[in-house]
C-alpha cells in the first residue's frame, strides 16, 4: 500500500512539473537576461552575477581614481611652490609697461595655454571659451586675430570650428618639467613666426585647489607702445625712468616686450599646470565617493536580489513537500 500510495503521488509530482507547467512559470516570471541553452543555471543566477560583475568594475573604478587623486597631490606640491616663485617676473612689467587689454590694435595673437590631458573638469574649456570671447571682441574690418594654441585639449576644440585661424599650436608641453630657458625658446619661435600688435594671453591663475581665476595677460608691441606713449596714454611707470647708454628707447622697448612675453607665458604654463592639478583632485575626490555611492546602491540591489532568489527557492522546496505529503 505504501508503494502504491508512492507511485499515485509520484505520478501527481511528475504532473506538476510538466514542460507546460514549465513554460507557463517562465512566462509568469517575464523575460529572463539570457536564455536557458546559453546559461543553463537560469536567470536567477545571472542577474546576481551581473550586479557582481558590476560591483567588481565599480570598486576598480574607484581604485583608479583614489590613485590618480594622490598622484594629482603629490605633483601639485611641487608645481605650486614653482608658480609662487615665477610670479615675481612679470608682476615688474606689469608695473613698468602696465597691463592694458582694451588697448586697440589691428593684429592680434591670441595665445591660449591647455593641458594636454583631460580629467581636469573644466578648465580647458573655460580658458577655449574665454578665447573665443576675445577672438569675437576683436574682429572686425581691417583686423585681424589669430589663435596660437598650447595644449592637445585646446586644439581639439579649436580644431571644430576655428581651424582656420591657428596659426601655430604646441602639444605635448607638460610632459617633461619645465623651465624657464625652454619656454623662452618657445616664446622666441612664436614671435619669429606670428606678426602681432598685441598678445593676449589666456590661461587660468591658480587660487586654491578648488578654485581657479581665468585670466587674459596682453602685451603689445614695442610700436604699439611707443605710439600709445606718444599719444599720452599711461602705460605704467616706464616715462619715469631715463635711459643711459648708446641704445634707443624702441631698442630698449623691443627687449622689454620680449622679455616680458617670455615671462608671462612661463608664469601662465605654471599657473595652468597648478590649475589642472588642482581641478583633477577635485575631479577624482568626486569620482571616488560617486563610486562609492554607486557601489553602496549595487551592494543593496545585490543583497535584495539574493535574498528574493533564496526565499523563491524556499517556496518551491515547501510547495515540492506539500505536494508530496498532500
Amino acid at each position: 500500500m505504501a508503494m502504491i500510495t508512492l507511485r499515485r503521488q509520484g505520478g501527481r509530482l511528475a504532473s506538476l512539473i510538466s514542460p507546460s507547467s514549465v513554460n507557463g512559470a517562465a512566462l509568469l516570471r517575464g523575460p529572463s537576461l539570457v536564455s536557458e541553452e546559453l546559461d543553463p543555471k537560469g536567470a536567477r543566477f545571472v542577474s546576481t552575477q551581473v550586479v557582481r560583475n558590476r560591483m567588481k568594475s565599480v570598486k576598480n573604478i574607484q581604485k583608479i581614481t583614489k590613485a590618480m587623486k594622490m598622484v594629482a597631490a603629490s605633483k601639485l606640491r611641487a608645481v605650486q611652490q614653482r608658480t609662487e616663485n615665477s610670479r615675481g617676473l612679470w608682476q615688474p612689467f606689469t608695473a613698468l609697461l602696465g597691463d592694458n587689454p582694451s588697448t586697440d590694435v589691428k593684429k592680434n595673437v591670441i595665445v591660449t595655454i591647455s593641458s594636454d590631458k583631460g580629467l581636469c573638469g573644466g578648465i580647458n574649456s573655460t580658458s577655449v571659451k574665454m578665447s573665443k570671447a576675445l577672438y569675437k571682441l576683436n574682429s572686425g574690418p581691417e583686423k585681424e586675430v589669430k589663435y596660437v594654441v598650447l595644449g592637445e585639449k585646446a586644439k581639439a576644440q579649436f580644431v571644430r570650428d576655428s581651424k582656420k585661424a591657428i596659426e601655430i599650436s604646441i602639444t605635448e608641453l607638460q610632459k617633461y618639467p619645465l623651465n624657464y630657458t625652454q619656454v623662452s625658446v618657445l616664446a622666441d619661435d612664436i614671435l619669429k613666426n606670428v606678426e602681432y600688435d598685441a598678445l593676449r594671453i589666456v590661461f587660468n591663475k591658480f587660487q586654491s585647489v578648488v578654485q581657479f581665476i581665468p585670466t587674459v595677460a596682453t602685451v603689445l608691441s614695442p610700436e604699439v607702445v611707443e605710439r600709445e606713449a606718444e599719444a599720452g596714454g599711461k602705460l605704467g611707470d616706464l616715462d619715469s625712468y631715463e635711459i643711459e647708454g648708446g641704445e634707443t628707447k624702441g631698442e630698449i622697448l623691443q627687449n622689454l616686450a620680449e622679455f616680458q612675453f617670455s615671462c608671462t607665458m612661463f608664469n601662465g604654463v605654471l599657473e595652468n599646470a597648478c590649475s589642472e592639478l588642482g581641478a583633477r583632485m577635485s575631479a577624482m575626490d568626486s569620482s571616488s565617493r560617486n563610486a562609492g555611492d554607486m557601489l553602496d546602491r549595487l551592494t543593496l540591489t545585490y543583497n535584495r536580489t539574493r535574498q528574493a532568489s533564496i526565499t523563491t527557492e524556499l517556496i518551491e522546496i515547501i510547495s515540492g513537500a506539500s505536494a508530496l505529503t498532500g
